[in-house]
């Protein structure tokens, strides 16, 4: 039997489990770990600048691409408590990442050795296991246990601490007979599934709604399958856009209270039986007015997890299963259906649907200077094509973006949904441009978000990591700053300072262009809207060039309310800007205004 360190059979694991990108920071602790990395090979690393950051480059990696597990590694202490938060991020929205530590030898845990911390206790909350492995030999399967718990049913994140003297120690381990375990995944049985079709067959207005558990299932082609065999529209979850292309005719846009269209609500509250596929009702979606939400219609829950069905509400009907098991069901029993002649035709709500779709627009053409954020969602819709995957996380720049932009394929709306913490988006747009290099990156960001973790731009100049990241700036926390606004208060939200080294900028204080320069990526500042496209149309000419993420920051009118819901209720959205009344006044909306 061969012999080698616990922590060379674990980096042998890595490699047989499929994993070929690795993002972290070496330490004292972790080391050893970090040499076999070396002496195995195989495995590419990218050294982020903060280790939250490489926990979001992971994310990013994961969400990217089928298949892909995003790794992140770490030293003792400090370095998985700064993981915690990427942690949180996966296992809210059923991302499966695995984040390595090293740890202080296993005589010293009890003794408070220098950066030793129970990580394995503060993360168990945020993962699907948490484990200190105290014996050596138990490192190969710790490992293959987690590669199962991270495929098994509803994905997530886990992670292994290892101490220094455990990564240390000689075992035996032969990387020629090792296999990964089974993976598990509850399935629908076809009673199942002819119960929940029996509920669409009995229906007159029904609604598909897609979540993101279609995308980690990779069935988006099924759904659209599915929904075109039935006719039936689908709504698709802020985690679930990309399953079906925006400018489907079966596409009736999002519900909620936040990242919603108008035309989306509309629909969904006209329909008397909606289809939930791999979703789980997030507040965002549904509102906290719950009776909104169901009064007046029926509801099929199909979850891979099955303490989601009935978390939120109790589902007339719930199915246990994966959604791309449950879907290759559905169809099957469609299909015989409509040989028999059985499925209701649903053409004219259908086509309702693209009516509304075509005659509730809210207005993105404004001349302001400061530019007015929906004329620059207008500007990446003309400059950014249908393969373009935007990646964001949170603040009234990413609920605009929800709102304005298209996406038209799974996996090109890489968000974090649940967790939203600022400074996700550059190292997750880091790891997923590190996953696919040929998909092109749009990144997102509001002007705090973009400070948070503006450090790791440095690493993609470094590892020559090329992306668009549009910046918009307003000087302000504005989502924090609206939402204050139903308290009658505007306290500490204000972020605009004179920077005295850039004058020309005015109230606006942080030069973004310079210190993006000065981490070696490109920049470019816009003032006039109509300067937005050739703007756009140069940074992907220089992010190619120099092969480097270039920023352009779009300077912002300091207040934009963006629609959504005083109340959240997603019945009662509020307005607060002018709306389309003209089809020039949203030119890139999917179909052109009906007036």
């Amino acid at each position: 039997m061969p012999r080698m360190t616990a922590a060379a059979a674990a980096v042998e694991i890595l490699k047989l489990e499929g994993v070929e990108q690795a993002f972290g920071v070496p330490g004292a602790a972790i080391n050893p770990f970090y040499r076999e990395l070396k002496n195995v090979g195989g495995i590419a690393h990218t050294l982020a600048r903060h280790v939250e950051g490489a926990s979001h480059m992971a994310e990013g990696y994961t969400r990217a691409k089928a298949g892909n597990i995003g790794v992140c590694i770490g030293t003792s202490g400090p370095a998985g408590t700064d993981m915690i938060t990427g942690l949180y991020s996966a296992i809210a929205d059923s991302i499966p990442i695995l984040c390595i530590t090293g740890q202080a030898p296993v005589s010293k845990l009890h003794k408070e050795d220098f950066q030793a911390v129970d990580i394995a206790s503060i993360a168990k909350p945020v993962t699907k296991k948490a484990t200190t492995v105290l014996e050596a030999a138990q490192v190969p399967g710790v490992f293959q246990e987690a590669f199962h718990l991270m495929r098994s049913g509803r994905p997530g994140p886990v992670l292994i601490d290892l101490p220094i003297d455990v990564q240390l120690t000689e075992i035996e381990f032969d990387p020629a007979t090792y296999a990964p375990l089974p993976v598990y995944k509850p399935q629908a049985t076809r009673a199942q599934a002819a119960k929940a079709l029996q509920f669409l067959l009995e229906s007159e207005r029904p609604l598909i709604v897609a979540g993101g558990g279609i995308i980690n299932a990779d069935a988006s082609d099924l759904l659209v399958e599915f929904a075109e065999l039935v006719n039936v529209p689908v709504i698709s979850t802020l985690m679930g856009w990309g399953t079906i292309p925006d400018d489907h005719e079966l596409a009736a846009g999002m519900v909620g209270v936040q990242t919603a269209h108008r035309y989306g609500n509309a629909t969904f509250l006209e329909s008397d039986f909606v289809f939930g596929i791999g979703n789980r009702w997030a507040n965002r979606h549904t509102g906290y007015n719950l009776d909104a939400y169901t009064k007046g219609r029926k509801f099929v829950h199909v979850d891979i997890e099955p303490t989601q069905l009935g978390k939120i509400f109790a589902p007339d009907f719930g199915i246990a299963s994966d959604a791309k098991a449950a879907l290759e069901l559905f169809i099957e029993i469609a299909k015989e259906l409509k040989a028999e002649g059985k499925l209701p035709d649903f053409s004219a709500w259908a086509a309702s649907a693209q009516d509304r779709k075509a005659t509730l627009q809210r207005r993105t053409h404004f001349d302001n200077i400061p530019l007015k954020p929906q004329r620059v969602y207008e500007e990446m819709n003309k400059a950014f094509g249908p393969e373009t995957r935007y990646v964001t996380t949170i603040g009234l720049s990413q609920i605009a973006a929800a709102q304005f932009l298209h996406v038209y394929r799974p996996r090109n709306w890489i968000n974090c949904g649940q967790a939203g913490p600022l400074g996700w988006t550059i190292p997750a747009a880091i790891g997923a441009a590190t996953a696919e290099p040929e998909t092109p990156i749009v990144a997102l960001s509001g002007d705090y978000d973009f400070q948070f973790m503006i450090e790791e731009l440095a690493v993609a100049a470094q590892h020559k990591v090329p992306y668009v990241h549009v910046l918009v700036n307003n000087a302000y926390l504005g989502l924090i700053r609206q939402a204050q606004g139903g308290l009658g208060i505007n306290f500490e939200v204000n972020l605009e300072f004179e920077n005295i080294n850039t004058p020309e900028l005015g109230v606006y204080g942080v030069d973004h262009v310079k210190v993006a320069e000065g981490l070696g990526v490109k920049a470019i500042r816009v003032t006039d809207p109509d300067k937005l496209g050739e703007a756009f149309e140069e940074a992907k000419k220089l992010a190619q060039e120099f092969q480097v993420p270039v920023v352009v920051e779009a300077i912002l009118e300091r207040i934009t309310n963006i629609a959504m819901s005083k109340t959240v209720d997603m019945s009662d959205v509020t307005e607060f800007e002018e709306l389309a009344t003209e089809p020039g006044h949203a030119p890139t909306a999917i179909k052109a205004l009906q007036v």
